[in-house]
C-alpha cells in the first residue's frame, strides 16, 4: 500500500522587495541638546559617531503608531491592498509589553485581516532576519506578502547620564513588503550569531529586578533607575569592524556580486567609523553610493536599515533596480547581510 504524501506548498521561486516606507518622529534632538545631559562636545561626538542629530518619539509616537505610518507608505509604494498581506514579522527591542506581539495590533490597525503576526528580537539585524524569513514564507507558499518592520524608540531605553551611550541612538521605523518575484531579489541571507559576546551590548538590569526594589515599585526614591542600553564600546567597534566586513564579503560572494556591481551599500547605521572601516575592507569603489543616514537620525537598530534605505532612493542617491548590500549587527552578539534589489 502506497504511503499518502503531503501535497507541496508550491510557493513562489524568488522574491524581492516590492515597498518601503519610514517614519521619523517629529522631534529632533540636536548635540547641543545632548550636552546638557552629558561633559562632552559637538566635535567629539560627531568625530566618535558621525552624528549631528537624532530623532525621539513624543507620547503619541508609539511604538505601533510609528511602524503603522511607515508600513502604509510601503504598502502604498508596493501596489497591493492590506489584505494580500499574508504574514506581519515586526523586529524591535523596545515594545515594552512582553506580551502580546505589537505585530498582532499593527496588522489589525492596517487591515491585514487575519495575516500571521508575530514580533522578533534581533537587536539591530532585526530587519535582516525579518527579511530571511519573509523570503522562507513567500517561497514556502506560506505567504504571497509579507510586511517586515523595523521600529524602535530606544529614547525609552536610554541612560542619559551616560556618556557613552547617551548621544547615540534614536528613534523610528522602516518598513517593507517583501512579495514573489520571476528574478533572484534578495540572495542568500549570511546570518548568525556570538552568544560568547552577549553581554557587551545589553540592558542594564532585567525587568523583575528593577521593579523588585520597594522604590521602584512605590515610584519614588534615589534607587530608581529604569533599565537602560548599556554598551562596551572598544569591543564592539572591533566585532564590527573586523567580523562583519568579513560577513558582507560573504553575502556578495553567496549572491555571485563583486562590489563594483553595486548600485548602494546601506549598513546598520551604528557609527560612521564602523561603516568607514568596511568601505576600506570591502574595497568598495567610491562610485558606490553609502547609506550615512546616522547623521541626522542616530543609531535607530532594527529601524536603521529600511530608513536608510528609504532616505537613498527618495534623495536619488540609489535607483529602483539597483543591487544593494544590506549588513546589520548587534547585540547578541547577532548579525544578518545580504544582496538585494532595490524596490
Amino acid at each position: 500500500m502506497t504511503k499518502p504524501q503531503i501535497r507541496p506548498a508550491g510557493g513562489a521561486q524568488y522574491s524581492r522587495i516590492h515597498g518601503v516606507g519610514g517614519y521619523r518622529p517629529v522631534r529632533v534632538i540636536p548635540n547641543s541638546e545632548v550636552l546638557e545631559w552629558i561633559d562632552s562636545s559637538d566635535e567629539w561626538i560627531r568625530t566618535r559617531s558621525g552624528i549631528a542629530e537624532r530623532r525621539w518619539a513624543g507620547p503619541e509616537e508609539s511604538v505601533a503608531e510609528m511602524s503603522v505610518q511607515a508600513a502604509g507608505k510601503a504598502i502604498a509604494q508596493a501596489g497591493i491592498a492590506p489584505e494580500q498581506i499574508g504574514g506581519v514579522i515586526v523586529a524591535t527591542v523596545s515594545h515594552l509589553k512582553q506580551t502580546p506581539a505589537i505585530a498582532t495590533e499593527i496588522a489589525e490597525r492596517l487591515g491585514c485581516g487575519t495575516a500571521p503576526a508575530f514580533d522578533i528580537s534581533a537587536a539591530c539585524a532585526g530587519f535582516g532576519y525579518g527579511l530571511g524569513l519573509a523570503d522562507g514564507m513567500i517561497r514556502g507558499g506560506n505567504a504571497e506578502y509579507v510586511l517586515v518592520i523595523g521600529v524602535e524608540r530606544l529614547s525609552d531605553l536610554t541612560d542619559k547620564s551616560d556618556r557613552s551611550t547617551a548621544f547615540i541612538f534614536g528613534d523610528g521605523a522602516g518598513a517593507a513588503i517583501v512579495g514573489p518575484s520571476d528574478t533572484p531579489g534578495i540572495g542568500k541571507l549570511i546570518w548568525g550569531s556570538d552568544g560568547s559576546q552577549r553581554d557587551v551590548i545589553s540592558q542594564t538590569q532585567a525587568w523583575d529586578t528593577a521593579f523588585a526594589k520597594p522604590d521602584a515599585i512605590n515610584g519614588a526614591g534615589p534607587e530608581t533607575k529604569w533599565p537602560a542600553l548599556r554598551m562596551e564600546g572598544q569591543p564592539v567597534f572591533r566585532w564590527a569592524v573586523w567580523e562583519m566586513a568579513k560577513v558582507a564579503q560573504q553575502a556578495l560572494d553567496a549572491a555571485g556580486i563583486t562590489a563594483d556591481q553595486l548600485g548602494a551599500f546601506i549598513p546598520h547605521q551604528a557609527n560612521m567609523r564602523i561603516t568607514d572601516a568596511m568601505i576600506k575592507a570591502l574595497k568598495l569603489p567610491e562610485s558606490v553610493p553609502v547609506a550615512r543616514d546616522i547623521a541626522e537620525t542616530g543609531n535607530t537598530s532594527a529601524a536603521s536599515i529600511p530608513l536608510a534605505m528609504e532616505r537613498m532612493l527618495e534623495s536619488g542617491e540609489a535607483h529602483s533596480g539597483d543591487l544593494a548590500l544590506i549588513i546589520g549587527f548587534g547585540a547578541g552578539l547577532v548579525y544578518a547581510a545580504a544582496v538585494v534589489t532595490l524596490p
